[in-house]
């Protein structure tokens, strides 16, 4: 496989996620340094106020939006599962794009995509009928909107999915998560699943330069990956963000 350009790769980050007194992520420091905002839309975190002054930042850092809806589970922060219908889930996930996309429509911006939250995105990649079902919702929106999903061997299989709904998919690797040997995140419940700063960096220069990540038993793993997921909910998370954009603004 021939090495990725490093320019293909964008960074996308979840944020927006404060809501009321409650603070959540260092969004001022993150957003200039970031190409996609994942921007909660009220159902794990967020709110009205929230949602308007982080459209705002990312207008004036000229960041590209997406909105991120989760099962309605806020006291969860959105990481529990939630049994749902098909429609059900549909309906839910209409509801929350829908209010990212209208208030960033009222503020002279334009939805470009959604990336599902926590354990909906876990149980979607997990079950292929639920990600049908979330493919058929963001399909089926009033506008063409591109679906983020992690990517993994089962890319070829979900492009194919996607192309039945008329859907662009964009391919997300993760920065500092270690992966299993089918492309899988270990799970946040096994130690050594979250990366420290310099081995993260690693993983990004592997995957930038070889397409590939190292898992959790050695093996090497192709990541072909439209946009990298970093975090920035604390201080360290953002030093690492910078040290991650200073890789892929390399010549």
């Amino acid at each position: 496989m021939s090495p990725l350009i490093n320019s293909v790769i964008k960074l996308n980050c979840d944020l927006g996620e404060s809501f009321g007194a409650w603070q959540m992520g260092l969004d001022a420091e993150v957003m200039p340094l970031i190409d996609q905002a994942n921007i909660a839309c009220g159902f794990h975190a967020g709110d009205p106020t929230v949602l308007v002054n982080t459209l705002t930042l990312a207008k004036t850092h000229q960041v590209q939006i997406g909105a991120h809806p989760s099962y309605d589970d806020k006291q969860g922060f959105g990481r529990r599962s939630v049994k749902m219908t098909a429609d059900e889930l549909k309906h839910l996930l209409w509801y929350q794009m829908a209010a990212v996309d209208g208030v960033a429509k009222s503020l002279g911006l334009e939805l470009s995509y959604v990336k599902p939250h926590g354990a909906l995105y876990n149980d979607m990649m997990a079950n292929p009928a639920l990600l049908e079902t979330v493919m058929h919702a963001v399909a089926s929106y009033h506008k063409p909107l591109k679906l983020m999903l992690l990517a993994t061997g089962c890319a070829a299989q979900h492009k194919v999915l996607a192309q039945q709904y008329q859907l662009e998919l964009l391919f997300e690797a993760f920065a500092d998560r270690r992966y299993k040997s089918d492309g899988s995140l270990t799970p946040r419940s096994q130690t050594g699943s979250v990366l420290d700063h310099q081995t993260a960096l690693v993983q990004v220069q592997q995957l930038l330069q070889n397409g590939t990540v190292q898992s959790d038993t050695g093996d090497r793993v192709v990541i072909q990956a439209d946009t990298l997921c970093v975090h920035g909910d604390n201080p360290a998370a953002v030093a690492l963000v910078k040290s991650i954009r200073q890789l892929l603004d390399k010549p």
